[in-house]
């Protein structure tokens, strides 16, 4: 017991591992909750839970950004929440150290935390190259602010198109370049392309062949997930859409907005999206917690850290092993491990949650064992591929089945609700295409006015 007889079980992240288990806690140990001998404390440096499947569509304008996200604290009323960061943990003593936005402010310094069991969720950072120009430039899609902030800007380029005579700068403004043919990549730049294809219709003097939308991946495929045949399928569907699919090319530079490929390639570009990968998230390498060569943590299939007695993790951060998989061939070959992927981190969470709470009451834990059901994709509106128990879907059919999956997926009835209802009106009624990119410094309007800007007065 951390102190006064109460069992204390951290979680570090609010991501679907860290939500999901702190959620199903709630429900297992809800006598104990209420008598004040068990507390489940949720720290993450934002407070809310992104569901990232529905960046995408958020991009496009498809869903509320707001219908995107779900706040902890409403969802988890029975455990503490803490918005900070664990920059520190030591796992023999038990305590890590949190970094707060009070201490950030106040410069009290960071705060520590005792706790019986720890949950280590804190997902997975953007994997970046050290590529010239790709730290000034580039734009990640991992969060919701970036997907709201890549909707604006593509607009805006749009709008600079549309008012401007000089050719070069109208050339950079209309060339969109993604590197990455992963998931989010490939879903951002179709729902992206959807929607800026829509949008020029409202502009006199921009047409959709006027826009180049590249897409850059260093293997010979996009969407690994759904197959050889699937995306195949899907290097068609894009290039259909006068999408330039550029397969095993990299991006050797992108200083001054120039984007330099490997096939020799140059564009000109103001738009710069990298989606290349994830790595695990360095508190990870901080813990003193056995990791694999890839920086994940050694797991066994109970999802307990290998070695180390109330430490446990699942999702992106841990490496699993998948026990619906063939044994290996020879014995000294390492096992399987599982996905580090959505569809196992939701259901890793229930088994995580049952396994803790029977360590915290003294009872026996269990595996983990889920067999891969496959994958889903949209490729815009109306348009996806689907690999799904053997059985291979394209076209509109693969993109309702995206739709429905996540529809299930996304947590509370409340966010359901919503976003089944925002695809409703969509179907009804035209796409936005307002930019807000002001939001992103809601001040400079009134620095503007207070300042030497347009709006002084004369004295």
């Amino acid at each position: 017991m951390s102190s006064n007889n109460v069992a204390r079980v951290l979680v570090v992240g609010g991501g679907y591992v860290g939500m999901y288990t702190a959620l199903r806690l709630q429900r297992k140990l809800k006598q104990e909750l209420r008598q004040g001998t068990v507390e489940v404390i949720v720290v993450d440096p934002e407070p809310y839970m992104t569901y990232q499947p529905f960046l995408p569509e958020a991009a496009a304008g498809s869903i509320s950004p707001r219908h995107v996200v779900v706040p902890l604290r409403r969802v988890l009323p029975q455990c503490k929440v803490v918005v900070g960061e664990v920059t520190a943990i030591d796992h023999d003593e038990r305590r890590a150290t949190i970094t707060t936005l009070a201490a950030e402010e106040t410069g009290d310094g960071a705060i520590e935390v005792a706790y019986d069991e720890l949950v280590l969720a804190p997902g997975s950072v953007s994997r970046t190259l050290p590529v010239p120009g790709l730290a000034d430039v580039g734009i990640g899609f991992k969060t919701v602010e970036e997907a709201i902030g890549l909707r604006n800007h593509v607009l805006e380029q749009l709008d600079i198109a549309s008012s401007t005579r000089d050719p070069a700068v109208r050339d950079a403004a209309l060339t969109f370049v993604f590197v990455g043919g992963g998931y989010a990549g490939v879903e951002a730049l179709a729902e992206l392309e959807d929607m800026a294809r829509y949008a020029v219709r409202y502009y006199h003097n921009v047409k959709p062949e006027d826009m180049k939308w590249i897409l850059v991946e260093a293997t010979d495929r996009i969407l690994p997930e759904v197959g050889p045949d699937m995306g195949r399928y899907a290097v068609r569907e894009l290039r259909g859409r006068n999408i330039d699919v550029r397969l095993e090319t990299r991006l050797e530079s992108c200083e001054k907005r120039v984007a330099v490929l490997s096939d020799g390639s140059r564009f000109p570009t103001r738009t710069l999206v990298w989606t290349a990968g994830v790595k695990p998230h360095p508190i990870l390498a901080a813990s003193g917690l056995p990791l694999t060569g890839h920086g994940r943590l050694k797991c066994t299939a109970a999802l307990q850290v290998d070695g180390v007695e109330h430490a446990w993790s699942a999702g992106d951060a841990a490496a699993v092993p998948d026990v619906t998989a063939e044994p290996p061939a020879k014995p000294d070959e390492p096992h399987a491990l599982c996905a580090p992927n959505a569809q196992h981190a939701v259901r890793q969470s229930k088994v995580l949650a049952e396994n803790i709470a029977a360590a915290v009451r003294g009872g026996p834990i269990v595996d983990y064992a889920h067999k891969y059901a496959g994958s889903v994709a949209s490729l815009g509106l109306h348009k996806g591929v689907a690999h799904i128990y053997g059985r291979k879907l394209r076209g509109y059919p693969a993109w309702f089945m995206h739709r429905a999956y996540h529809l299930g997926r996304v947590p509370t009835f409340n966010r359901k609700a919503r976003v089944l209802a925002e695809w409703t009106l969509a179907g009804l009624f035209k796409r936005e295409i307002v930019s807000l990119g002001s939001l992103e410094n809601p001040r400079a309007e009134f620095e503007l006015a207070a300042g030497t800007g347009r709006h002084n007065e004369a004295s």
